[in-house]
């Protein structure tokens, strides 16, 4: 049986269409700046560069303690993105969306944010593969006017930091740049795409990930998280990105209690969360930030391999990151969750998940309470006996990779392998269930 369900998507870019739109109505010619062929010849953007890190600095300012040093990261991310809203490139000024603390022990965030609802047709979307081909029909990053992407963002090739303030899109090395959300959900509100010309699926691989680390690292700002939704958890364009945002209050599951139980060989941390509505796993240290990395991006591969959905929070500037499979899509496809739930239209994806919960109503904003905060995230979450067979999963892809050989995860693998059923049988439910500047030369600053 093939799972689909009806939503409305979200807006990220003015040239957003609907499916095949664009092309019935425009037949030969681009007509606008686009990072397609039509339109690559000779186009320009600038280029950060950042010093590749063995280890993220552990010093991280806690919530609320200190504010953290204002990086050249966010000074300039902030300054293009402040630029491109007064040129009026944004559907709506998401400062005048009203935001409050739900009351309650876990502080839930609940935004009114009513101008990120499209009042047009919902589109079908198949939710029960994680996994698909990108199809350059629909809408994708290439096909975004340039004036909203902010920079260029990449690995530095001579081991310093640097700002060009004007560089060449090179087509043959296809770059990662960074874009606006033209819907933000708030301030800064950004997409990461990486390798943007080489029309990635949204699908976690090693390398993008590690762009990603580097971006929270860079920013150096606990204010500043990078979230990531796969297909089946409320990721809505199968063109790989991540999205980021500052929201200077923890998310509830930052605080949430974890219990350790595993610390593999190669340092990583890994612990469960503890009473939060979603079951998740929370990844930390690491001798290295490529150890971190690939022990977080093979925990993806697996769930995406046996085509479990899942969403990712990556806090603390990269030191922490919260990998949180999902089924609500799923619920929603076979008509198991409630039409109180459904009415509010909200779409639980990573910031929802991680307790930033984005209203479309009013009336939903007023009656916000942390019980039915709680009501909703619950639905999110699998049940205990198939968290721990995704575990399971997980576990086994780790320790297999030689992330794990470390007695901690072979005790851990082989409890939950005491625990969980086979993969087959796994996937059977799956398919049933379911910083200071220095002027440099060529227009350039050299980050130190």
């Amino acid at each position: 049986m093939m799972l689909r369900i009806k939503r409305v998507p979200t807006v990220v870019s003015n040239y957003q269409k609907e499916e095949g739109e664009e092309g019935s109505r425009r037949g030969g010619g681009c007509g606008r700046n686009c990072l397609r062929n039509c339109c690559l010849q000779g186009a320009r953007l600038p280029l950060y560069t950042f010093k590749k890190v063995d280890r993220i600095a552990t010093d991280v300012p806690e919530h609320g303690k200190s504010e953290p040093p204002v990086s050249f990261l966010n000074s300039l991310l902030l300054g293009e993105w402040e630029e491109r809203m007064q040129r009026g490139l944004f559907r709506y000024d998401v400062t005048t969306c009203e935001t409050k603390v739900i009351p309650g022990s876990h502080g839930f965030i609940a935004q009114l944010n009513e101008g990120r609802h499209l009042k047009k047709r919902p589109t079908e979307f198949r939710i029960d593969k994680v996994l698909q081909p990108f199809d350059e029909n629909k809408f994708n990053f290439t096909k975004v006017g340039q004036e909203e992407m902010l920079f260029q963002f990449g690995e530095s090739e001579d081991g310093e930091g640097r700002f060009f303030t004007d560089a060449t899109i090179d087509p043959e090395n296809s770059p990662s740049v960074v874009a606006i959300n033209v819907s933000p959900i708030e301030y800064g509100h950004v997409l990461l795409i990486p390798r943007v010309l080489d029309c990635l699926p949204q699908r976690i691989d090693r390398d993008s990930f590690l762009l990603a680390l580097h971006m929270a690292a860079e920013a150096g700002d606990p204010y500043f998280r990078l979230g990531y939704n796969s297909l089946g958890a409320f990721a809505t364009i199968n063109h790989l990105h991540f999205q980021a945002y500052y929201l200077t209050m923890p998310f509830p599951i930052e605080k949430a209690s974890t219990k350790q139980i595993a610390t593999l060989d190669n340092g990583v941390k890994i612990s469960e969360l503890m009473n939060y509505p979603v079951r998740g796993l929370v990844f930390e240290g690491g001798n290295a930030l490529q150890d971190l990395s690939n022990t977080v991006s093979d925990a993806c591969i697996c769930l995406q391999e046996n085509n479990i959905p899942y969403n990712v929070l990556i806090a603390d500037c990269g030191n922490r990151i919260f990998v949180l499979p999902q089924c609500y899509a799923e619920k929603q496809a076979l008509g198991e969750v409630s039409s109180e739930l459904l009415d509010t239209q909200v779409n639980p994806a990573v910031w929802e998940i991680s307790g930033h919960m984005v209203l479309k109503r009013k009336k939903d904003y007023e009656d916000a309470s942390e019980e039915n905060a709680w009501r909703l995230l619950a639905e999110v979450s699998l049940s205990e006996e198939r968290f721990q067979e995704v575990n399971a999963l997980i576990f086994e892809a780790i320790y297999y990779s030689g992330n794990g050989s470390g007695a901690d995860s072979e005790n851990v693998l082989e409890d939950a392998n005491a625990k969980h059923k086979s993969t087959e049988e796994v996937n059977a439910i799956n398919e049933t269930s379911h910083s200071a500047m220095v002027t440099g030369s060529q227009g350039c600053l050299v980050l130190q």
